[in-house]
């Protein structure tokens, strides 16, 4: 006699599926209901037209799908050649990028493609236009903002002393052939943290303390101090007057400024050589720690999706990669807040 088993032949088990994706809860879906794609795709449109193909060409995808692409590549933290694997074989991303139906999937050139082609700018229309729409939501910046860095990590590079001096200057080995500088990144740098060396790229983000979003964003390049970027970083439209920062921000002239300008410095002390700290700036620094925390939720779900990393050549392209890691986080939390 036959074994029993659990397995059930069923021409229609994909549809059953479907329904019990939805009933557990989809991350995509979830977005897809409080995001306007449609309106993302015409800021990028503004800022890169959709080329118009001759006549007999394949014509390309619409801008709203290869965002949507992009969103579910940044969320799973894919590469492009994983991101067209995926497409083919999830119905879940197919139907979020509105290919459900559809017998072509882009392939990993076309990804590419639409990232070379946005650039930048696109990825600044995007935020930008998803910023207005969190506060369309009703989620204005509230209860102070909060500064913080992080770094994040990018391929390591292995030059010669020669190539390093010559590099130095701003200037390409003559050995290099075309191919071999494309593959070299000679915009990420080495800095220490912490004791340890670490190579990559600079990420700052200004977050509101009542929502937890980000509200603006810069990328550098590792080797520059985050000090340097607190007041490029600062959101002008946030209610309150507060900025939370960490030990690394510290300076008198710095927070003079800040006060001048109207703002309420709430910056970590930091202790001088050979003399400690008092016990009222212990506390104090306590204090501002529970709030500039949130900042560090920020970068862990960031993390925690594979989203801080860079598998890009070059300033540009890491500028890319991190605006696309504030768009999905936003998203996300967008989501979450269930505006």
């Amino acid at each position: 006699m036959a074994r029993r088993t659990a397995v059930k032949k069923d021409l229609l088990a994909d549809e059953g599926y479907v329904h019990k994706v939805d009933a557990i809860g989809d991350p995509l879906q979830k977005i897809e209901a409080v995001v306007d794609f449609s309106a993302l795709a015409q800021a990028v449109e503004k800022i890169a037209p959709r080329p118009e193909q001759p006549k007999g060409g394949r014509p390309p995808y619409p801008t709203e799908v290869m965002v949507r692409v992009l969103v579910v590549k940044r969320l799973h933290g894919l590469s492009d050649e994983q991101t067209e694997f995926q497409l083919l074989d999830r119905r879940s991303f197919r139907r979020f990028c509105g290919l459900e139906h559809s017998r072509n999937i882009p392939d990993r050139t076309t990804i590419w493609s639409f990232e070379k082609r946005i650039g930048v700018d696109g990825v600044t229309a995007l935020f930008n236009e998803l910023d207005r729409q969190i506060r369309a939501h009703g989620l204005e910046a509230r209860a102070g903002q909060i500064v913080d860095a992080t770094l994040v990590p990018a391929p390591r590079q292995h030059f010669t002393k020669e190539e390093k001096a010559l590099l130095e200057q701003d200037a390409v080995p003559a050995d290099w052939k075309p191919a071999k500088r494309r593959q070299k990144d000679v915009d990420a740098s080495w800095t220490k943290k912490h004791g340890k060396s670490h190579h990559g790229y600079k990420f700052t983000v200004s977050v509101d303390r009542k929502h937890k979003l980000v509200r603006t964003w810069i990328a550098d390049t590792a080797k520059v101090h985050d000090s340097q970027r607190l007041e490029a970083a600062l959101d002008e439209w946030n209610t309150s007057a507060e900025i939370y920062a960490d030990k690394g921000y510290v300076g008198a002239d710095r927070e003079e400024r800040l006060r001048e300008q109207g703002y309420r410095p709430q910056i970590q002390r930091k202790a001088k050589p050979g003399k400690a700290l008092s016990a009222c700036q212990e506390r104090r620094n306590r204090r501002i720690a529970k709030v500039r925390a949130r900042v560090e939720h920020v970068f862990a779900a960031i993390h925690q999706w594979g989203g801080k990393q860079i598998r890009t050549i070059g300033q540009a392209r890491a500028t890319f990669a991190m605006g696309m890691m504030v768009v999905v986080y936003n998203m996300r939390r967008l989501a979450f807040l269930g505006a």
